[in-house]
């Protein structure tokens, strides 16, 4: 279990800057959502506490600045689920999860009898030993997400780092995605950072959140703290309640601007019959 810390983070890309002097500690143990509009600096963010972006700044790793690690002990340290990783379909699942091992292997060395173990047990809290000699295009989005994450594991990382972990689920694979994730954190200790778009689903899985607008803080806490109307509205652009249920949990519920219509306005769809009609026309109905 080791903790992350962010001091006076700094990325640019092409001059245009994505993250300004940002600072964050994620204690060991704990998971933190990173939320905010698109663009707003959270991909950014994982990549550079992964170590694959440049940047000024400073990422500390259990204390320890990541710039002085190598590359192999950093991808120890540090496992990623990408948004839109990349996955070929001809692969076999066992093979792909087994890849997560590279970081562990000296330069030109093989996989060995350890680390098909793990993969193995990977597989298996996974549910997908069953899955294991499929190939990953026959796989359904469900089924793919924890191969995914499974290569993640693979790594046996204490920090894992994940970018809109649910964004191609259906609302049960999402739940069971993050249940998941939620499970492997408190069993193994892991300590992780994720971005995520739907903010009911950061309320209820993450311990605290960061709230993110072009590229700078703008709140951080406990959801209850972060996610009031106000903020989320003045962040996004959004109108939306924030609604607590009896146990605590914090629902947020986009809420329709329901325009007014100008005086005298009638719907075009509308039949004849249910309009209003002036004397005048009422007497040439009579006639008709």
């Amino acid at each position: 279990m080791i903790d992350v810390e962010v001091v006076g983070l700094s990325v640019a890309y092409d001059g245009s800057p994505a993250i300004e002097d940002l600072s964050v500690r994620v204690g060991a143990g704990d998971w933190v959502g990173l939320i905010g509009p698109n663009g707003a600096g959270k991909t950014t963010l994982l990549r550079a506490v992964a170590g694959l972006v440049p940047h000024a700044g400073e990422v500390r790793l259990g204390g320890v600045p990541a710039s002085s690690l190598p590359k192999r002990r950093l991808a120890r340290l540090v496992a990623v689920l990408p948004q839109r990783p990349v996955v070929p379909e001809p692969m076999r699942v066992v093979d792909y999860v087994l890849v997560g091992r590279t970081p562990h292997l000296s330069y030109l060395a093989v996989e060995g009898k350890r680390d098909r173990q793990v993969v193995a047990e990977v597989l298996e809290r996974l549910d997908l030993d069953g899955l294991a000699q499929r190939t990953l295009g026959s796989l359904s989005g469900g089924e793919l997400q924890r191969v995914v994450l499974g290569r993640a594991l693979a790594q046996q990382a204490p920090v894992l780092l994940l970018d809109e972990p649910t964004s191609a689920l259906d609302v049960g694979h999402q739940q069971q995605a993050l249940e998941l994730v939620d499970a492997l954190r408190r069993e193994d200790g892991l300590t992780v950072i994720s971005a995520m778009h739907d903010l009911t689903l950061a309320a209820q899985f993450a311990d605290r959140l960061l709230l993110l607008s072009r590229g700078r803080s703008v709140a951080e806490g406990a959801a209850r703290e972060v996610l009031t109307e106000d903020r989320i509205s003045a962040s996004y652009g959004a109108r939306v309640r924030v609604v607590e249920e009896a146990d605590g949990t914090l629902l947020v519920v986009p809420s329709r601007v329901r325009r007014v219509p100008p005086a005298g306005f009638e719907p075009a769809h509308r039949a004849p019959e249910a309009r209003a009609l002036s004397p005048e026309l009422r007497g040439r109905r009579g006639q008709v």
